[in-house]
């Protein structure tokens, strides 16, 4: 299965940094900690703490990144097999975790750098699994304490082993319980608090209406993982309407009393995928790497179903979803390919056009947005583009028209006064960054911009 999974996913090694990976190196709140110790203080600890001694072994080369996260999926498939192979038995359990290994599925957790957080929390997920199964049910606890430093969407990680068929420990499980509301409360707190987040308050979508959406979401991913073809880095989908919504739901929860050898093995798919992909907002309504974790009960829904089926046809199987995931990671390797890719499955999404622009040459970039929506982030990428072009005067058009649309936007301001400081209006541009920081006192850009221009500020207590 190892060499399998290296011989699906072994091109993600030579993929570039994509979309929030570059948020690691720049000024934003989920950037990389100065010192070792910081990692503590952040959300998911121990994977800021990956990123840390990431960037200090072996610095911001890519592929050192990539490796780490392909090491950590070779584990990961090892630890489905030795779980599964527990609850299914042999040969369901080696065919789920074979399926794990090269799914296509798996092509964005493995490549984006990002999405590590999601690796290590299904590991120690996987982890507290087989302890709770061969009975250490305090190590049990501790694993899934570490699986949610690593990441709080393994939430529901409790509730999967109490449908397990294995002696539980009703102690054991309250603790996990209260290491989940604990830890799932503070990021909750810390999310709202950091605007543009994406999650909670700052989702930008209601949490019925989020929850609406996902009875759809989870059915494309259900598509996906019966016909893996059409995966996306940013899958736009459109909020289906409340008919479409109820069906929907309705359809997995006639799915979830379907027992799979006696398990009811889909049903733990959905509670695992729940923390994200149920009433908790976030503003992307699909991501592909939600479901890695989930994956492990969907998996064992299949290698129940195929355990009876003839191994040539297991071979040709697993054959054929290696076949597609080593396409889905060349394509990973190559950015403007990636982002097509993505701008062809959503025509009308503003994001990948974005995504795209950035990837191509600067005038390359600034065809691409020529016909795009009228909106804030892409007059601010048309102002950042001709900035790097040294067309200042065109790019405060452009950062004055992102201001316009998002008259609140710190970063809108910060962004008008850096192309007034390149024109050579300094107080004016003075005058801008204090604005900004006015509106976020927390924008670092905006302060190292003032301290060039020979103002010196203070960042509040609460920012450092």
């Amino acid at each position: 299965m190892w060499f399998a999974a290296l011989a699906a996913f072994g091109g993600c090694v030579f993929a570039a940094f994509e979309f929030d990976d570059f948020a690691l190196f720049s000024k934003s709140p989920v950037m990389l900690p100065a010192r070792w110790m910081d990692c503590f203080r952040q959300t998911r600890p121990l994977t800021e703490l990956t990123f840390w001694l990431n960037d200090a072994i072996f610095g911001r080369s890519p592929v050192s990144w990539h490796v780490v996260d392909l090491l950590l999926h070779l584990a990961v498939v090892a630890l489905v097999f030795d779980v599964l192979r527990k609850l299914i038995g042999d040969r369901a359990g080696l065919i789920a975790a074979a399926i794990f290994a090269v799914h296509p599925m798996m092509t964005e957790p493995v490549a984006y750098v990002f999405a590590r957080a999601t690796l290590l929390a299904t590991l120690f997920s996987l982890l507290t699994m087989r302890s709770w199964i061969t009975g250490r049910f305090w190590i049990a606890v501790l694993w899934f304490a570490a699986a949610m430093l690593a990441k709080e969407e393994c939430a529901a990680v409790p509730l999967v082993l109490m449908l397990l068929p294995v002696r539980r420990n009703w102690r054991a499980f309250s603790a996990m319980v209260s290491v989940a509301v604990a830890i799932g409360v503070r990021t909750l707190l810390a999310g709202a608090a950091i605007h543009g987040s994406g999650v909670g308050a700052n989702a930008g979508i209601s949490p019925l209406a989020y929850f609406g959406a996902q009875g759809v979401v989870i059915w494309r991913y259900l598509r996906l993982f019966v016909i893996p073809w059409a995966f996306s880095i940013d899958p736009s989908l459109a909020r289906p309407s409340l008919w479409v919504a109820m069906l929907a739901w309705g359809g997995l929860a006639v799915l979830c009393f379907v027992p799979f050898r006696g398990r009811f093995w889909f049903l733990m798919g959905l509670l695992l995928l729940a923390p994200s992909s149920s009433i908790l907002p976030a503003a992307d309504l699909a991501a592909d790497r939600r479901m890695y974790l989930p994956m492990i009960a969907f998996c064992a829904c299949a290698g129940v179903l195929l355990e009876t089926v003839d191994r040539r046809a297991i071979v040709a199987i697993v054959l054929a979803l290696m076949a597609i995931s080593i396409h889905y990671s060349i394509l990973w390797a190559h950015p403007q390919a990636l982002w097509r890719e993505a701008e062809r499955l959503a025509p009308y999404a503003t994001r990948p056009r974005i995504q795209l622009a950035r990837a191509l040459p600067p005038e390359q970039g600034l065809e691409e947005l020529k016909d795009a929506p009228d909106e804030e982030p892409v007059a601010t990428e048309r102002g950042r583009l001709l900035m790097t072009l040294g067309r200042p005067s065109e790019a405060l058009s452009a950062f004055g028209r992102a201001l316009a649309l998002d008259p609140n936007d710190a970063r809108a301001i910060s962004n008008r006064a850096v192309a007034l400081a390149a024109l050579g209006s300094r107080d004016a541009a003075v005058a801008e960054f204090l604005r900004a920081l006015e509106k976020d006192g927390c924008l670092a850009d905006a302060r190292e911009n003032l301290a060039r221009l020979g103002v010196q500020t203070v960042a509040p207590e609460k920012c450092r």
